[in-house]
């Protein structure tokens, strides 16, 4: 038994594109995974009796989207340390307050953040936090897909931990993974990353971190190694593999030179890099290099909204301001970004497009409000006009978690409200 979707509009990007949807499509779900996709009139004969059946009502579904960068405990920060540049952000309010965190903490407030992913059509995200353990077990009850990427520094966890968690998460459950990572050049010492890249060599895996985020970051590595930090860490061989950088604001050609020799993805957080002003990405220029990128939220504490519209539509809308040209990134590409492009830098192969045997992950868009009409062209519809509000159904692994508003998470929404509010009032004294 499965479920049936039929009478829907269905954007597979089945190949990587985007094009227009199918006018009058099915989908049939089975055992977490698609079994059958494509016009109705081209549906086999099935006497199967479904779970369910769902009439889409003529609304778009797609694959889901994919937060590839986040701190999903970092809920707990949301609005509490704003307006400040990045590091005096970082030294001053968020490092002190996290210190404070506990193991339970990061279990509640990492469900806090599924609900919101679930909100805004996001299938997956690629979480960077402490304390794996909390964050795998509130996905894995939640029902949500989670990649994990260690945020190994000067002042957490350690290399042979890092190592541990690798061998660990990566069996841990169908819906975790974990990839290599650390926090960035400037909290982590050479004697750790030199570590970090002999575990990237002996696993063959690729790295990812936090690169390039703001002009001071790069000056200070310049100073520190007489390199930028992309060109620093790829000497330390830490990208034979692969990976790739959160942010990825201020970069030289020679940095992209790097990513593409390399073959590295770039995740870009447009909201976060806009409100800590860190600047705006060469995203025209990556593109042009064919070098893959994908879109993230970054943490609920310096954007402080897990909403990858908001996301899709400063995408597209900063590239056109950095390069004075409205046509730069069109609106395709950015959806590509935010869904296929995320699954391809997370390692999520199953989960990048609506076809036979891929994952059913994906979401439904209510196409029947006043922001979505007329449907002149539904995937600019979804970056310039779409939002949350048009969210109406989203499935993990083929179970439904959210839908017409109510969660399906095995936790009632009010219990994670009070236990979120309990956490930071507790820290606040």
């Amino acid at each position: 038994m499965g479920i049936r979707i039929y009478n829907a509009r269905v954007l597979t990007m089945d190949g990587g594109v985007c094009g227009q949807p199918l006018e009058s499509g099915e989908i049939w779900v089975e055992n977490g995974r698609i079994a059958w996709v494509g016009p109705s009139q081209d549906a086999p004969a099935c006497g199967k009796a479904w779970q369910r059946e769902i009439d889409a009502g003529g609304n778009l579904v797609l694959p889901g989207f994919k937060n590839a960068h986040t701190h999903s405990a970092m809920t707990f920060l949301r609005s509490y340390a704003d307006d400040l540049p990045l590091l005096e952000w970082l030294n001053r309010q968020v490092f002190p307050m996290e210190a404070k965190l506990t193991a339970e903490d990061i279990y509640w407030l990492s469900k806090l953040a599924v609900m919101e992913y679930l909100t805004s059509g996001i299938t997956a995200n690629f979480d960077m936090y402490f304390h794996p353990e909390m964050i795998a077990k509130a996905s894995v009850e939640c029902g949500f897909r989670t990649v994990m990427v260690s945020s190994l520094n000067d002042f957490v966890s350690s290399p042979e931990e890092v190592e541990e968690n690798f061998l660990k998460y990566n069996r841990y459950d169908e819906l975790i993974s974990y990839v290599l990572g650390f926090h960035a050049e400037y909290t982590t010492g050479e004697e750790r990353l030199r570590a970090l890249a002999a575990l990237a060599e002996k696993y063959r895996a690729p790295v990812f971190a936090h690169i390039s985020e703001t002009e001071p970051e790069v000056a200070q590595c310049v100073e520190r190694h007489g390199m930028t930090p992309p060109v620093y860490l790829d000497s330390l061989g830490l990208f034979r593999y692969g990976g790739g950088g959160y942010h990825c604001v201020h970069m030289t050609e020679e940095d992209l030179d790097v990513f593409e020799k390399r073959g590295l993805h770039v995740v870009t957080n447009p909201g976060s890099n806009t409100k800590l002003a860190s600047g705006i990405a060469p995203i025209t220029e990556m593109m042009r290099r064919g070098i893959n990128l994908a879109v993230g939220t970054d943490g609920p504490a310096s954007n402080n909204c897990l909403d990858m519209f908001r996301e899709m539509f400063l995408v597209t809308g900063l590239a056109k301001l950095r390069e004075k040209d409205a046509a730069a990134v069109p609106v395709e590409n950015v959806l590509y970004m935010a869904s296929a492009g995320g699954a391809k830098a997370m390692g999520l192969t199953d989960c990048d497009c609506l076809a036979p045997g891929k994952c059913a992950d994906l979401i439904m868009i209510d196409l029947r409000q006043p922001n979505m009409q007329p449907v002149n062209n539904v995937v600019k519809n979804l970056v310039y006009s779409g939002s949350k509000q048009n969210v109406k159904l989203t499935m993990v692994n083929g179970r439904i978690l959210y839908e017409d508003g109510r969660f399906f998470i095995g936790t009632e929404p009010d219990e994670i409200y009070r236990k979120a509010n309990e956490i930071i009032g507790r820290m606040r004294g």
